[in-house]
């Protein structure tokens, strides 16, 4: 008998839930530049009080020596032992329309058991959309929006919201996998990469939780508060953009991604400026390096080169 994954399930919550709403899937693991899944995670839970239905068991999927839990030591005695969770919650947006959260961990072990029991639920449920965020750190500037690649079954999002098609090869997340067999499934399924300016990537980024809360809402109808979250990226812009003005080479090289990006934008036949020669995604490292090779190149007045990613603030 296979072992259930399982930890918590409410069958009387679960009897509640109503058929034909959205899914939306919130899993840390993959990178979160920006803070922009960690930052979704949080503001569902603080603003829409979500009921868990059911939760995943741990012991199955996660790997604590790879992700041990927290526990508080008091003096004399530990206490306040917080373990990761993963659980599916209903929750209702701000006009009462209800949907579904997954969130929580990234599963360690069992994939292909985990996302054959969300499929499951998928169907149970009749889920009209699954929609799931996660967010790169790309040298672009804070001073556009944030662009977005949008992947699955909804090719009116993919033609009107997609800015950036690359053709390339990467390491897959369990939400990643879970896209490929609904759509395989022909379930409709919306994935948003949002493309963080990589200088900004370890900061909590407003601007990254705006655009996921706004992808959401275009994926599934659902209305989302987003006063509140505009009014702090807006602030964290203009600290971003005083920072910035202090620094001649820090504002030299945001205007030089302005260039490349719009250059960009105006033509999206051309090769995209933001891969390499080779098609991949530069890794954080080599975003680093890069960032090293031009502050380098920068103190010596005879190099010609006039671009490369914009230093940490």
């Amino acid at each position: 008998m296979t072992e259930s994954i399982f930890s918590v399930e409410y069958a009387e919550r679960r009897a509640r839930v109503p058929h034909g709403i959205p899914l939306v899937v919130v899993m840390h693991g993959l990178s979160d530049a920006g803070g922009a899944v960690s930052q979704l995670d949080t503001y569902l839970w603080q603003r829409y009080d979500p009921e868990e239905v059911l939760r995943f068991d741990p012991d199955v999927l996660l790997d604590y020596r790879a992700r041990r839990p927290i526990i508080t030591f008091d003096e004399d005695h530990f206490s306040d032992l917080a373990p990761e969770e993963l659980s599916i919650s209903l929750a209702h947006d701000e006009l009462g329309a209800p949907f579904l959260l997954l969130s929580g961990y990234e599963p360690d072990f069992r994939w292909n058991q985990f996302i054959d029991a969300l499929l499951l639920l998928v169907h149970e449920f009749e889920v009209s959309t699954t929609v799931w965020v996660h967010a790169l750190p790309m040298p672009i500037p804070h001073t556009r929006p944030v662009a977005v690649t949008v992947s699955g079954s909804r090719d009116d999002l993919i033609e009107t919201r997609s800015k950036w098609r690359p053709t390339t090869r990467l390491s897959a997340s369990a939400a990643h996998v879970l896209e490929y067999r609904l759509h395989n499934l022909g379930e409709e399924v919306v994935g948003f990469a949002l493309l963080v300016p990589h200088y900004l990537a370890n900061t909590e980024y407003p601007e990254a939780l705006y655009a996921a809360l706004d992808g959401i809402m275009a994926a599934t109808g659902l209305f989302l508060a987003t006063d509140s979250v505009r009014a702090a990226s807006e602030r964290f812009r203009a600290q971003v953009d005083a920072q910035i003005a202090e620094n001649h080479e820090s504002l030299e090289m945001v205007r030089t991604l302005e260039a490349r990006y719009d250059a960009f934008m105006e033509d999206q036949g051309e090769r995209s400026p933001l891969i390499g020669e080779d098609g991949t995604i530069p890794s954080a490292d080599q975003l680093a390096s890069e960032l090293e090779r031009f502050l380098a190149e920068r103190q010596n007045p005879d190099s010609s080169d006039d671009g490369g990613p914009t230093p940490s603030l």
